[in-house]
Order: C-alpha cells, then sequence, then structure tokens
C-alpha cells in the first residue's frame, strides 16, 4: 500500500458497511469514547451539532469554540459533557487566546474536528486582508490546528477531521492571487477554493503528522439543505436548487443526494472515531467511506465527473505539490509558523 495519498494513492472506498443513508448512530455504535476530548468547531448548529451529540453520547468531552456564545449556551443546552468556549475564526488574537486557555489545562486533545464554515459570501476580508470564505472555512482551522498542536501530540493518536465539501470542484487554490486582489471576485470560486485548500490540508497534515500520531481526513457531508452555511442565500434560491419545498422546508431525498443532518455529520464522525482508518490518513472521505478519485477520460475531462449527486474528488485537491506549497501559503497568509513535530513538547 502507499504510504500517502499524494496523487489519490489511497483514494479508493473500503467497504465500510455504510452510505449515503448511514447515520451518526450507525457509524458510531460500539465505539466507546470514554476518557477522550474533542474540540469542534460549529459544534452549535447544523452538522457540527449532530457531531457534537454523537461525540458526547459515546462519551468523550467536547468543548465548542464559539463566536456566538448566548447561541450555543441555548443549542447546546440539556447536552452532557459539553464545554463552551469563545472563539472567532476570522480574528487571529481570538484564536490564539481560546488555544492558550486550552493548553493551560494541560489536557491532550483526541479529536479536532474543523466544523464551521461559512458560504455564498459577498466579498469581505478579515483583520490581516484575507477573503471570508479562506479565512473562516480554512486559514483559522490551519492556525487553530498549529496552535493546539503540542495537545495533539499528547494524545498518542489524535485525528484531525476537516469539513471540505464537493465544493472544491468549483475551483484550485488560486496561489497567484488567493485574495481576490487583481481578480473578479466570485463567490462560489472563492467557497470552492477555501474547501480545495481543507482538503489539500489534510493530506499534507497527515504527510507531516502521522510521526507522531496524528491522522488527517477530509470530509464531504454531502447536501444538507437548513443549515447556517447558507445564510447569506435566499431561501428562493435554494428553492431553485431544489433543496427547499415550497414552504421554505430542507428536502431530504438521498436520490438527489439530499441528506438529513445526522446522515450529513456520518462521515465526520465516522473519521473522527473509525477503527477502519487506523493506518489510512490524508484521504477525502463521503458517505462514511473513502471517496472515489474523479474518473477523468483522456480527451473528455468532465465527461465522468459526478455532478448530479455531487460525490468524488478532483485531483487538484490531492496534488502534492500544491499541498506543500499550500502549506507556505497558509504559514505566510495566517502569519505564523506551523512546525509539525513528532515529540509532545513540555508545558
Amino acid at each position: 500500500m502507499a504510504k500517502n495519498n499524494y496523487q489519490g494513492a489511497l483514494q479508493r472506498p473500503i467497504g465500510s458497511g455504510f452510505g449515503a443513508a448511514s447515520t451518526t448512530s450507525d457509524v458510531i455504535k460500539g465505539i466507546d469514547l470514554a476518557g477522550t476530548t474533542a474540540i469542534v468547531t460549529g459544534g452549535y448548529a447544523g452538522i457540527g451539532l449532530e457531531t457534537v451529540k454523537a461525540l458526547t453520547a459515546a462519551g468523550a468531552r467536547v468543548i465548542v469554540p464559539a463566536r456566538n456564545r448566548e447561541k450555543a449556551t441555548r443549542s447546546l443546552a440539556g447536552i452532557a459533557n459539553v464545554e463552551i468556549e469563545e472563539m472567532d475564526l476570522a480574528d487571529a488574537g481570538s484564536i490564539d487566546a481560546f488555544a492558550d486557555r486550552f493548553l493551560a489545562s494541560g489536557r491532550a486533545l483526541h479529536v479536532l474536528i474543523n466544523n464551521a464554515g461559512i458560504m455564498w459570501a459577498p466579498l469581505r476580508r478579515d483583520e490581516r486582508g484575507n477573503e471570508s470564505q479562506l479565512s473562516t472555512n480554512y486559514l483559522g482551522h490551519f492556525q487553530l490546528t498549529a496552535r493546539l498542536w503540542s495537545a495533539l501530540v499528547m494524545a498518542r493518536g489524535a485525528r484531525v477531521v476537516n469539513v471540505s465539501s464537493w465544493g472544491h470542484h468549483y475551483s484550485p487554490v488560486v496561489f497567484d492571487d488567493p485574495n481576490f486582489l487583481a481578480r473578479e471576485y466570485d463567490t462560489l470560486s472563492a467557497y470552492g477554493q477555501s474547501k480545495t485548500a481543507s482538503t489539500l490540508f489534510s493530506l499534507e497534515l497527515d504527510v507531516r503528522g502521522k510521526g507522531a500520531g496524528v491522522r488527517a481526513y477530509a470530509v464531504h457531508p454531502g447536501i444538507i439543505a437548513g443549515t447556517e452555511l447558507s445564510r447569506d442565500l435566499p431561501r428562493e434560491a435554494l428553492q431553485k436548487f431544489g433543496a427547499l419545498d415550497a414552504d421554505h422546508n430542507p428536502i431530504h431525498d438521498l436520490s438527489k443526494g439530499l441528506k438529513t443532518l445526522s446522515q450529513g455529520a456520518s462521515t465526520t464522525v465516522w473519521c473522527a472515531t473509525s477503527p477502519a482508518l487506523a493506518d489510512i490518513g490524508g484521504v477525502y472521505c463521503e458517505d462514511a467511506d473513502i471517496a472515489q478519485l474523479d474518473r477523468l477520460d483522456a480527451g473528455d475531462a468532465a465527461g465522468v465527473i459526478d455532478t448530479a449527486l455531487m460525490r468524488g474528488v478532483a485531483p487538484h485537491a490531492l496534488d502534492e505539490q500544491a499541498a506543500q506549497r499550500l502549506w507556505v501559503l497558509s504559514e505566510q497568509l495566517s502569519g505564523m509558523k506551523f512546525q509539525v513535530t513528532n515529540e509532545e513538547k513540555t508545558r
């Protein structure tokens, strides 16, 4: 077997026994997470909330960093083993403050789920000048992972799950102009670039971190309406896409790739906990299994890409050179060095 997933060398289903209809309860059945600690960004809404419910039900202690603490408190009320902390992924100082508080607790971090995200956003920039979707969906998580690295190593078998999307097909990382300084802004291209970045980060993080026992995965949840990801999109547009019915209720139809929240969160939970992935990392997963690499026929590049049900992963999101180049760019754009070490640091 290949040692890493560069160029999609490991990118093939393993027959997990699960599928598009599988829920979080299905994939975590029989798994005991007692004594483990997890962090789930965006864990108070949508598939993030479903992820938190599944992990805590299996015995994990889950920390939920939240930009809106009051809202998080309401959403997580009644769920045991949850801690809420303040953090804004678009604010570097906020990320550092959260990481400092966690590291000061002296706890190992067994699971880090970089779930929070935005979509359909108009052109906005963070305090460092980075485009908001790239900043929130990827760069904030890059910084958070870097700052929590020693706690991940301490776990002696941690997993990092980055919630990506089939939307990575909309754009590779445009290294010459990632922040739309010289090119016209397009919200879907910006979203696609951020999700390609999340997938490439998973690939490279696994290569660099597996020697320290830290494995990384990228996840496509599926198509799920009714989440806060579409907060900037009018409901009429979601109806046009066939994701909402006439009364603006989410449509659940697996024949069209439309999942429930629990079905959408199942792949995240599977990647975070499944024993089947003990010796595999750096892969892009969907439907609670490793996804197929897009099968590109010579001369007909788009002919066999599943655009209807949005399945499969594009080669540009698993490219070795792009993954390594992104790491350098991420350090530049975030203003911090992410030096992966294979030994636990003294606190």
